[in-house]
Order: structure tokens, then sequence, then C-alpha cells
């Protein structure tokens, strides 16, 4: 069973940046794909950024629109998410995930294609 547990959310401003970290616990874990959601209060589950377990290979959702950054250090068994130019709307509670890849470049969109999810950390982004 792999734990994931993530850190760094907070209350930002908008225009704010927040830098999101998520570790896992079995060594393993490095070689999974790992992603990041996000659910608002009222709304579903949805994907923000996937990264092969290589690191080489990012996806992200159209709404990030180039301001967050997906990376992974294999050695560490982390996955971070920096997020610049925050807005209201990106307010959530944010999720890392991981899952058994089928090879080094898969990525996952889907909730269910992941197998171990963390507990979630808040982001708030005022006004």
């Amino acid at each position: 069973q792999v734990q994931l547990v993530e850190s760094g959310g907070g209350l930002v401003q908008i225009g704010g940046s927040l830098r999101l970290s998520c570790l896992a616990s079995d060594p393993l874990a490095s070689t999974y794909t790992k992603g990041w959601f996000r659910q608002a209060p009222g709304k579903e589950r949805e994907f923000v950024a996937g990264v092969g377990w290589s690191g080489e290979l990012t996806h992200y959702a159209d709404f990030v629109e180039g301001r967050f950054t997906i990376s992974r250090d294999n050695a560490k068994n982390t996955v971070d998410l920096q997020m610049n130019s925050l807005k209201p709307e990106d307010t959530a509670v944010y999720s890392c995930a991981a899952g058994r890849a089928s090879s080094t470049s898969t990525y996952y969109t889907r909730p269910w294609q992941y197998n171990y999810w963390g507990q979630g950390t808040q982001v708030t982004v005022s006004s």
C-alpha cells in the first residue's frame, strides 16, 4: 500500500504562487505515473497535470494555460506542482495520485486510472 502525503497548500492572493509537493511512502512509487487533481466545493474532481514515471512526458488540463508545472524527483519519491498566476477559480483541494504505468511515457487523466491517492491540501486564492 502506497501512502501519499501532500504539503504546500495555503492562502494566496490573486496572481500569487504556490508549490505543492507530494511524498510517497514506498520507493516502488518512483516507477508509477503521477498526477495532480483538484476538487472545488460542489464540483467533481478534475485532472490538473500528469507526468510519466521517467519525468520526461507531462500533460496539463486546458485551464492550466501554462501557469502550472509538474515535476518529479524519483530519488526523493516526490512529485511537485508549481502554480503561478493563481486565480480565484483555482481554489480547491488538490490531491496527488499514483498509478501503475504500462510504460515510462504513460500518463493518466482519469481518476479511476490511479491506484493511490493522498488526502489533499487546500489551496485558496483570495480576491
